[in-house]
């Protein structure tokens, strides 16, 4: 990039990290510029007349009136091909560990280096051969990436149609010709396994498809009760401390995706750096192989520079465009949007634009709704024939919970799956703190019919049961409140005590146990099953006669208490507790 870059203007005036030049009259909107002596790396996202106003993705400290100001003419774009798993990037997708490598622990500013390795080889074997003809899509080959994942490198969107002249097999770098195609006009194309994207225009596809299977993360009370499709969208609002992020590491560890991308967008450094830590120390379930293997991360914390933050959460969704279009599954997930919405706030400030609701610009809204209409199952461009999907969860941090703050309800106008998260809860020390009552999911007719096919014929009928339970407790709560508990009648204090084991025998959840942080749907559906059981015969032996303090009281409950301890190796012992039940309330 550097080669064609030309003097064409200087700095006018600084304003944090706003720049505006003068002297750039055959710049572009959305145009990667480097501004000053150390190059620092900007993006003109206004034009007035002669006048270029520059978002800086570094601090501006040192710049002046006068400073020179170089165009590269080329939008903010990633660079994409194999050597992205596994690489942790910050917002701009410059690879960390390669600037640590060069530069030590502090970053300087102006600090460059390429996204995928130049100088590795990845060995390509064709799946193509001369004479074929080809168009923008078209899987041409494959590179071993991982164990096991399979890199297949395409023709490039925006590329011309034509026919395959030569293609070779063997060791190559990202940057060497894998492939050369004559075009229809006679002209030769080269393919390199390195493609180059703008982050900000979403990639193409054939079309949009229904999303119907669903993105299984091992989260009982999210799995169960308000579940998520791949190619899906969900929210997750929040108070501080309310655990937004262990939900998202969560997802990230267990949900079945084919790929992972985590973008810590304003989050807290330490916050980040227990992901950075972990996630190469964890296992991936379906695999047995490190997660880092199927994930990309994108770090930018809370005290890098505000312009990056807002640029971080296209990178992101642009590397999982990038999976989706293969035909992989993939899982973006952005935490936290509140933080990309303030740093919309204010680059909207010193724009000097007309603000919105508590200052937001007027057009957040709208930006949020690209954002996630960006996620989809789609039909692949190009040959062979291929759906892929992206599942975009984004946490929202609302200042104090206040769920009518204006990011979330922005957010809540596109997306379809709304996980409540209460701080109430997570005093009582109940996480996932998702409120069931206030949480939905719009998804859930659709994955009925996946249940009750591919793990059990009842399962859908379980999860209406059990949630008209955790209504109806919380009707029953504000009499108990009232009158007490001895207003109720036996079945309505059997209930009560179901309703009880639901939220602490099966919603209630540990992210760092061994066994309890992940529940397969097998698993799920058999913990619930024992709890609806319970509550049948419970019912059913106490109209019949039987002591409620002996229904109560039965030795069963401890079994089911302990469910959530039971390794998925052993899960057959839970297919016997519901003859326990049925033991322990035979009639004499």
């Amino acid at each position: 990039m550097r080669s064609n870059e030309v003097v064409v203007g200087s700095i006018k005036r600084v304003s944090g990290p706003l720049v505006v030049a003068e002297g750039l009259s055959g710049a572009k909107m959305f145009d990667l510029v480097k501004v000053g002596d150390e190059g620092l790396v900007g993006e003109i996202i206004e034009m007035r007349s002669e006048l270029a106003f520059i978002q800086v993705y570094e601090t501006t400290d040192g710049l002046k009136p006068g400073d020179k100001v170089v165009s590269t003419g080329k939008p903010l774009s990633v660079e994409l091909g194999p050597g992205l798993l596994g690489t942790i990037y910050d917002g701009v997708e410059r690879p960390l560990k390669s600037l640590e490598e060069k530069w030590g622990h502090f970053i300087i500013r102006g600090a460059e280096a390429p996204a995928l390795d130049r100088k590795k080889k990845w060995h390509f074997m064709p799946k193509v051969k001369p004479g074929d003809e080809v168009e923008p899509g078209d899987i041409i080959g494959e590179v071993q990436e991982t164990i096991n994942f399979v890199h297949r490198i395409m023709i490039p969107p925006n590329a011309p149609s034509g026919v395959v002249e030569e293609i070779y097999e063997g060791g190559f770098s990202v940057e060497e010709t894998i492939c050369v195609i004559r075009t229809k006009g006679g002209e030769k194309f080269e393919v390199k396994m390195l493609q180059e994207w703008p982050v900000r225009i979403p990639r193409p596809f054939k079309s949009k498809l229904m999303p119907s299977e669903p993105l299984v993360c091992g989260q009982r009370v999210i799995d169960t009760f308000f579940p998520l499709v791949k190619g899906g969208t969900a929210c997750i609002p929040g108070p501080f401390g309310s655990g937004k992020t262990v939900t998202q590491h969560q997802l990230a560890k267990w949900s079945n995706s084919d790929i992972v991308v985590f973008v810590g967008c304003g989050e807290r450094g330490n916050e980040m750096t227990d992901v950075l830590l972990e996630f190469p120390t964890l296992e991936d379930p379906y695999t047995g192989r490190p997660l880092m293997e199927r994930t990309v991360l994108i770090a930018n914390t809370s005290n890098m520079p505000v312009a990056a933050r807002e640029a971080s959460i296209y990178t992101g969704i642009a590397i999982a465009e990038y999976f989706r279009d293969m035909g992989y599954d993939v899982t973006l997930q952005a935490d936290s949007t509140s933080r990309w919405a303030e740093a919309l706030r204010e680059i909207s400030g010193r724009l000097e634009e007309m603000p919105g609701e508590e200052g937001y610009p007027a057009y957040l809204t709208s930006r949020l709704a690209a954002f996630y209409e960006r996620a989809g199952v789609v039909q692949c461009l190009g040959k062979p024939e291929r759906k892929g999907s992206i599942t975009a969860i984004g946490s929202v941090s609302p200042p104090g919970g206040d769920l009518s703050e204006p990011v979330v309800q922005a957010t809540l106008r596109v997306v379809k799956v709304f996980w409540a998260l209460e701080d109430r809860l997570a005093y009582e020390r109940h996480f996932p703190a998702i409120n069931w009552l206030n949480s939905y999911s719009l998804y859930l007719n659709r994955v009925a019919s996946y249940y009750d096919r591919e793990v059990a014929s009842d399962f859908s009928e379980l999860i209406k049961e059990g949630m008209s339970i955790l209504q109806k407790e919380d009707e029953l709560k504000e009499i108990v409140r009232l009158v007490g508990i001895e207003a109720l009648s036996g079945e309505e204090r059997i209930l009560l005590e179901t309703a009880r084991s639901i939220r602490e025998d099966f919603l209630q959840q540990n992210a760092f146990h061994s066994v309890d942080s992940f529940t397969s749907l097998k698993k799920q559906y058999l913990m619930l099953k024992n709890i609806i059981s319970f509550y049948r015969y419970a019912v059913e032996e106490f109209r019949h006669g039987l002591d409620l303090e002996t229904i109560l009281n039965s030795p069963v409950r401890v079994e089911i208490s302990r469910m959530k301890f039971v390794p998925e190796s052993e899960i057959e012992t839970l297919e016997k507790i519901e003859e326990s039940i049925r033991s322990n309330f035979k009639r004499k």
